[in-house]
């Protein structure tokens, strides 16, 4: 369907969601009768990143994601449950790390990056039966578990989307056609595909939208009423970190066909209720550990990897959805300030569970301060086979969320990063975007328009809910206006070859106050949290010997290569922020070789003031002790302490006391 809407030639306005009359003329998506949605996910392969972003994917080709096929068992080719019928490997572990490798492989389009792809994709492509099931029949209690095929169509989407493989649509409608068949009782009845049918539904609406096949909104309504209620008002269907953050998105995904508010509705009370009762902390996130629990909820508490990678993903589903920045914050708030610090710096291993208040990350096991049992606060390629596997695909698929088309056949940059975007706008134009920027460690944005030909299309920046003072320029013409944060900037043109906006993101000194955790104090800077820097000491140690039971090395894995690293406090960390005292920023030149995710590599530094607290020290489970309540005693004397991005931080205090 054509778009239908109208364009005011050389206007700037803002908006504060996209227009819903219309439709993109020139990429796939929602179709009648499910709800239209707001932003369009551009086919995978339209986005090459650079700057931070495209270190950031480097590293992890190189480290573990990269490399992980060649060290663990479960990725084993020799009977493999994915490669062949009867193989012993198998369950989630393969698509866990596929998801991420195979977008890395299309990122880079390294051939033997490819090569490995296509051998997995080809193997779970033929192993389709003739009534539509595929892969490893996997059962619990005599039933078969579907959650790992979910994962499986998430690749085959992306898959499609940068080969145009003509054997994906019929694979998935068969497969689809297949589930109508099991009967409910059947059907997503163990535990964890219970928790994540919605993944499932997402797929249901990208098959729909290339197949107008009126069996899959059957499809739709029979997941929904199978998975676990997400639409409870006051509670959760289960409190594991990972289900709340992929189970979260599943109403407003069943919101797409039965168009009621209260499915929309319900995914942002998920949302906030479970930051209402464990997420009064930094980082976007909540203190679950791996799962939360009453009276466990101090900033000493963590999330799993897998749950900061879930979470991204949905709060690129909701922005996809509901058009509301909102969801964009989240998202950079973790992308930015709590995933990069679970990983190491050379991402060759990664932590099971990395906490807003973490001082110390070694092997042993601090239940029941942290929840589950084992050794998961060190570094360690095999801390646990899910995370392992799964932590891959955040990266990739925040790049292919850097910049959407609209319905109204324009583009959108939201998440604000280096990056060269081709894409189609307004009737079939072919338009390059190229975008420059160090965000969100400095404050300025290019974007240049290259098209071969004048062409009218709406561009819509963010304007970030933490900016009051933004600017944008065309062409050096600055606009005047009324900057209102948390919306969108439209600007309407005639747009040519070489045209360039600039856009300025003041960023400025902020701080947030946990009333529900003893009043500790956040500081922000922009969208970056800033934590106390620390001195840490790395101490590698042989990861067989770390790592939990259900990990396994391939036999001709070279385990010397992949180390467990283990980080100790080289200083004093139990500071009280003195909350009048002035906090002055450093700057050094963005080096474009290091990784900013770093001490060393971070070009932001902060100067601020402090009292050390008498008594917080560590406590009887080897852990950052909870927040001291009101009546600490402090030191006499007033030291100077330096805060860094919280990102950069693999150890850090990111919620202090409040002195005052």
């Amino acid at each position: 369907m054509a778009s239908s809407c109208t364009i005011k030639k050389d206007s700037i306005n803002q908006v504060d969601r996209m227009p819903d009359n219309c439709y993109n003329s020139n990429y796939v998506s929602n179709k009648k009768p499910l709800q239209p949605q707001q932003f369009i996910k551009l086919p995978t392969g339209s986005i090459q990143p650079q700057g931070w972003l495209y270190k950031q994917l480097e590293l992890q080709k190189n480290g573990l994601n990269g490399h992980l096929g060649e060290i663990s068992a479960w990725l084993q080719k020799n009977n493999n449950a994915w490669l062949k019928s009867d193989g012993e490997w198998g369950w989630e572990e393969v698509p866990y790390w596929l998801r991420g490798y195979s977008s890395l492989s299309y990122i880079f389009q390294d051939q033997d990056m490819l090569k490995e792809t296509n051998l997995w994709i080809d193997g779970i492509i033929n192993s389709q039966r003739e009534d539509g099931n595929f892969g490893p029949y996997m059962t619990n209690n005599g039933k078969q578990d579907f959650w790992p095929n979910m994962i499986v169509l998430w690749i085959l989407q992306d898959y499609y989307e940068f080969t145009s493989d003509e054997r994906v649509i019929p694979f998935m409608s068969k497969y689809c056609h297949y589930l109508l068949t099991v009967k409910d009782e059947d059907f997503l009845s163990s535990y964890w595909e219970n928790s994540r049918g919605g993944d499932n539904l997402w797929s249901v609406v990208w098959l729909y939208n290339r197949t107008q096949d009126p069996e899959l909104l059957k499809l739709g309504e029979k997941l929904h009423k199978n998975t676990a209620d997400w639409t409870q008002q006051d509670n959760l269907p289960n409190w594991h970190n990972v289900n709340i953050a992929q189970g979260e998105r599943e109403p407003a995904t069943y919101y797409l066909f039965n168009k009621d508010t209260a499915m929309l509705n319900a995914s942002y009370n998920d949302h906030n209720l479970v930051r209402k009762l464990y997420g009064q902390v930094p980082g976007g996130m909540f203190g679950a550990d791996e799962n939360a629990r009453k009276g466990y909820n101090d900033p000493r508490q963590g999330t799993e990897t897998c749950g900061f990678a879930e979470q991204m993903a949905t709060d690129e589903i909701m922005t996809m959805i509901t058009g509301d920045p909102f969801w964009v914050e989240n998202l950079e708030d973790i992308a930015f300030n709590s995933y990069p610090a679970a990983l190491m710096p050379d991402y060759k291993a990664l932590r099971y569970i990395t906490c807003p208040n973490h001082i110390q990350s070694d092997s042993e096991n601090h239940a029941p301060g942290i929840q589950n049992n084992g050794p998961f606060l060190s570094m360690n390629p095999f801390s646990s086979r899910c995370c392992q596997h799964n932590h891959g695909f955040a990266w990739p698929y925040y790049n292919e969320n850097l910049v959407y088309a609209t319905p109204d056949n324009g583009a959108a940059i939201l998440l604000y990063c280096a990056n060269t975007t081709n894409m189609k706008v307004a009737k079939g134009k072919d338009i390059t975007i190229v975008e420059q920027t160090n965000y969100p460690f400095e404050e300025n944005v290019s974007i240049t328009v290259n098209t071969k030909s004048n062409v009218v299309f709406p561009l819509y920046l963010r304007i970030p809910e933490w900016c009051d003072s933004a600017e944008v320029s065309v062409n050096g013409e600055k606009n005047n206006y009324s900057s209102k944060q948390g919306s969108y900037l439209k600007i309407d043109r005639t747009w040519k070859d070489g045209d360039k906006v600039d856009v300025y993101l003041p960023m400025k000194i902020s701080k947030r106050y946990w009333a529900d955790n003893k009043n500790s104090i956040s500081v922000d800077y922009g969208p970056l949290t800033l934590s106390l820097q620390f001195d840490e000491q790395y101490k590698q140690l042989d990861s067989r010997a770390t790592a939990i039971g259900d990990s396994r090395w391939q036999d001709n894995a070279d385990p010397s290569a992949w180390p467990t690293t283990e980080i100790y406090p080289n200083n004093k960390w139990n500071y009280a922020l003195l909350d009048d005292s002035k906090i002055v920023v450093k700057r050094k030149p963005f080096d474009m070789t290091k990784n900013p995710f770093t001490i060393d590599g971070n070009p932001l530094s902060f100067k601020a003031y402090a009292k050390e607290v008498v008594g917080w020290q560590i406590d009887q489970y080897k852990l950052c002790p909870v927040l001291p309540d009101s009546t600490f005693n402090l030191s006499d004397s007033i030291q100077e302490i330096t805060l860094i991005p919280m990102g950069a931080s693999r150890l850090r205090i990111s919620a202090f006391p409040n002195a005052e």
